[in-house]
């Protein structure tokens, strides 16, 4: 029997570094192993457009630590996607010279745009999408997209620079996060995302799919407060009961770090970063009148593994 491809997709993004390996298996594929990294790049210097020194070397090593990984796995190609945190950073080009220097991998920095499709082949190749219009919210560290679409295509795509990394740094500096914060957030918010409103009036999306990232965490939390076995790992997709989504992200939002700290399904990285993905989350339910949430694990590293299978 002929060796199936082996391929080796890289999401390097604000918080975290995740690879993951598949192999090809008819118009999908396999997984062989999925790594995460808390790497961290945006912090200290995010909305300063730089990366500190200290979260250059964690990002240097978590690649080195990944060649090791897709050494060992026997891949066929190498996809290296770098999203907002090196396609902002002044020093962005010095990271991917000396990991290509260290590594031999070669960083390949994507627009928001380019971030966006990878996300919605993923998202579609999970299955969560129907012939009604979705949609489709990716909250990074560094961006947030917004994709407008249904199960055969895309209606209209951007990527904002308002990820959960940027809005933190900004205005989640006491904790619990003040009633005023939370005002001069969504003001801020408000005032970046009329493209999405002009958007959501033209094609009115009547669902709400919540790709991976904080979403994952949503999830995990009100199933494991079920005293429920969930393994988010074993999950492609998820319907959220609505009443049960808005009790915590009204909970996450007066919580200080202690109580986040201590809730099972919050991945450390996460803690802090959820506050504000919760108060984005809710604003765009509230601002389009939303209230029916489901959630993708499949975002942009499966949907750029799809699309090297193919």
């Amino acid at each position: 029997m002929s060796k199936q491809k082996r391929v080796a997709v890289m999401d390097l993004g604000t918080n975290t570094f995740h690879l993951l390996i598949g192999e090809k298996q008819g118009d999908t594929f396999r997984e062989i192993l999925r790594e995460t990294v808390a790497v961290k790049l945006g912090e200290g210097g995010i909305n300063k457009a730089m990366i500190m020194p200290a979260a250059f070397e964690r990002g240097v090593a978590a690649m080195q630590n990944f060649k090791k990984l897709i050494d060992e796995a026997g891949v066929d190609e190498i996809k290296a996607i770098a999203t907002s945190a090196l396609r902002n950073a002044g020093n962005g080009q010095d990271f991917i010279a000396t990991v290509m220097q260290q590594t031999g991998i070669v960083i390949d920095v994507i627009t928001g745009e380019q971030e966006a499709t990878y996300i919605y082949q993923g998202i579609d190749a999970s299955g969560v999408l129907t012939e009604n219009n979705a949609l489709i919210v990716d909250i990074g560290g560094g961006s947030v997209e917004f994709i407008i679409a249904n199960e055969d295509e895309v209606l209209w795509k951007q990527s904002f620079e308002i990820g959960a990394a940027r809005l933190m740094d900004k205005f989640h500096k006491t904790d619990p996060i003040p009633v005023t914060s939370i005002k001069e957030l969504t003001t801020f918010v408000n005032g970046k995302l009329g493209d999405l409103f002009v958007a959501a009036a033209k094609y009115k999306p009547s669902v709400l799919v919540g790709s991976s990232g904080a979403f994952e965490s949503f999830a995990e939390v009100i199933e494991l407060k079920k005293g429920r076995i969930f393994d988010i790992k074993q999950v492609k997709t998820y319907e959220f009961d609505i009443d049960e989504l808005l009790g915590l992200i009204e909970l996450l939002i007066k919580s200080n770090h202690k109580l986040r700290a201590s809730m099972k399904g919050i991945i450390p990285v996460r803690v802090d970063m959820i506050v504000t993905a919760s108060l984005l989350t809710i604003y765009i339910m509230q601002k389009l009148g939303i209230a029916d949430v489901s959630m993708s694990t499949w975002s942009l590293k499966e949907g750029a593994m799809v699309k090297a299978m193919r």
